[in-house]
């Protein structure tokens, strides 16, 4: 990269002009979201999902159907993505580039090195899926940031004996590239959810600033799965400690701090759904479920968190309510849910059935009914009262959250079923609404999701938390702002990144 390009790019920003963003593997925007919030102006985005992508258009685009559309980031390269959206050309249309490759896409790299694979592009014969690392390689080419971020799973640290973090940062450092990358847990950035994601942070050497990661700003202790968790991903790490490396210690969070938000804290102010009631008097049904009618909150915030969730700016919530807090089908296990004890899993859920089951047998045979061990109204009272998961093989698919602790990790199997998060209160005896999830991956109230439930539950369990996303776009936005000041201060007109209002 030139120094004019890199000169042009700064000196807009210090005109006053926003960072401008490239989201690939953008989802629904969770980075996109933490990066607006932080000050950035969010440019364009490549989506394959056709309904996240239209949820990226809806929130960040006003709808516009050029950015609403999937874009196949496989068959589409960043000079074609900047025509066809007008953005000139490509090395000048963006400042930084975030994203992370899905980890499909490091499934089966064997044995080469990320680095070699760069060399070798009939490495991908053997797996196409890892086409996706290499053409977010391509748009870091052809683009040419500032910046770049890059988010995965903490196994990316430790894949088939391999650390593609390490690999990732030695391709960029090749780039032209500083790098750095660390684990960070979303519950230390405000959000009311227990996860471990892997970031990287990469700048331009030629701005000669070092990567660093935000402090946290809440405290908690950790569950034993998570740390060990931990351990596990660091592994490859003990052969890099005498060599030179990128991996870098996270911030440590401190006992002082505000204590992490809870799952209550984050929607006890939302309004209840008696799952049980709803489905006796007929109001609960199979189907899809779709956002149209919104219902009305019924109470005022009762956190801090809650109020940041109706009031986040450019998504304050509707004046009418929120229309997508709409829950799942599942007649069997509502009863079922409501005996349940906060941090059961399955296990304790079955046995839970296995009693349930006995009464009611108990009580059909006391009111006459003749119930045989291998009749079908046996079969059938069984059928509609335990579940058919084997408990040696699903020990974790089910989980009552507790109220007064961040939720466990969303996935994106929550697209399939919620089991994995059970609301803590007995009285409503469900899984989470689509409305919830969202707010415990700290999506704001007024942040819509194209498609129906399960199209929804999926697009939120697969993006990056936007409280985390925002935490980890001011400190970039910081760094360059350092940049500004420290190499263009003598140049008339000067103003620093910091001097753009960030929201509140």
């Amino acid at each position: 990269m030139s120094e004019e390009a890199i000169s042009a790019k700064l000196d807009r920003i210090r005109s006053g002009a926003k960072p401008r963003v490239l989201d690939l593997f953008a989802g629904c925007g969770g980075l996109s979201l933490g990066f607006q919030a932080a000050g950035f102006q969010i440019s364009a985005a490549v989506e394959f999902d056709p309904d996240a992508a239209a949820s990226h258009g809806k929130n960040f685009h006003s709808g516009a159907p050029e950015h609403s559309q999937a874009v196949d980031i496989t068959r589409t390269t960043a000079p074609e993505l900047c025509k066809t959206l007008g953005l000139g050309q490509a090395e000048s249309a963006f400042d930084v580039i975030v994203g992370g490759p899905p980890c499909q896409a490091f499934a089966r790299v064997g044995r080469s090195k990320l680095r070699e694979i760069e060399d070798h592009p009939e490495a991908f014969i053997h797996d196409p899926r890892a086409q996706l690392y290499k053409k977010y390689l391509e748009y870091v080419d052809a683009c040419q940031p500032l910046a770049v971020l890059m988010e995965n799973v903490p196994d990316m640290l430790n894949h088939g004996g391999h650390n593609v973090a390490e690999e990732t940062c030695e391709v960029l450092q090749a780039k032209g590239y500083v790098c750095g990358y660390t684990l960070l847990n979303a519950a230390f950035y405000g959000v009311p959810q227990m996860r471990e994601r892997m970031f990287l942070i990469a700048y331009r050497k030629e701005l000669q600033t070092k990567v660093s990661f935000p402090s946290p700003t809440h405290w908690l202790i950790l569950p034993p799965g998570y740390e060990g968790s931990r351990s596990v991903a660091l592994k490859s790490l003990r052969g890099l400690m005498s060599e030179a490396h990128s991996y870098i210690e996270p911030p440590a969070a401190s006992p002082d701090l505000t204590p992490a938000v809870t799952a209550e804290q984050a929607l006890a102010d939302l309004p209840p759904i008696f799952a049980r009631k709803l489905l006796a008097e007929g109001s609960l049904s199979r189907g899809a479920r779709r956002f149209d009618t919104p219902v009305s909150y019924g109470t005022d915030a009762t956190s801090t968190y809650s109020k940041l969730m109706r009031s986040w700016p450019l998504h304050e919530a509707s004046p009418h309510g929120i229309a997508d807090h709409v829950i799942r089908y599942l007649p069997r296990d509502y009863d079922l849910f409501a005996l349940m004890n906060p941090g059961d899993q399955y296990p304790e859920a079955y046995s839970h059935a296995l009693s349930l089951f006995e009464k009611r047998l108990e009580s059909a045979r006391a009111g006459g009914k003749k119930i045989s061990e291998k009749s079908a109204a046996y079969k059938a009272l069984w059928d509609s009262t335990v579940p058919p998961y084997d408990v040696g093989k699903f020990p974790n698919k089910w989980r009552k959250m507790w109220r007064d602790q961040p939720a466990r990790t969303l996935m994106a199997h929550l697209g399939k079923d919620s089991y994995s998060h059970i609301h803590y209160d007995s009285r409503q005896a469900r899984t989470i609404s689509v409305r919830e999830a969202a707010r415990l991956q700290s999506f704001p109230d007024g942040f819509t999701f194209s498609g129906t439930m399960n199209p929804a539950f999926k697009q939120i369990g697969n993006a990056v938390p936007p409280l985390m996303a925002k935490a980890l776009a001011t400190k970039i936005f910081a760094s360059l702002s350092q940049v500004t000041a420290s190499d263009h201060s003598s140049t008339g007109g000067n103003r620093r990144l910091d001097s753009i209002a960030e929201p509140a």
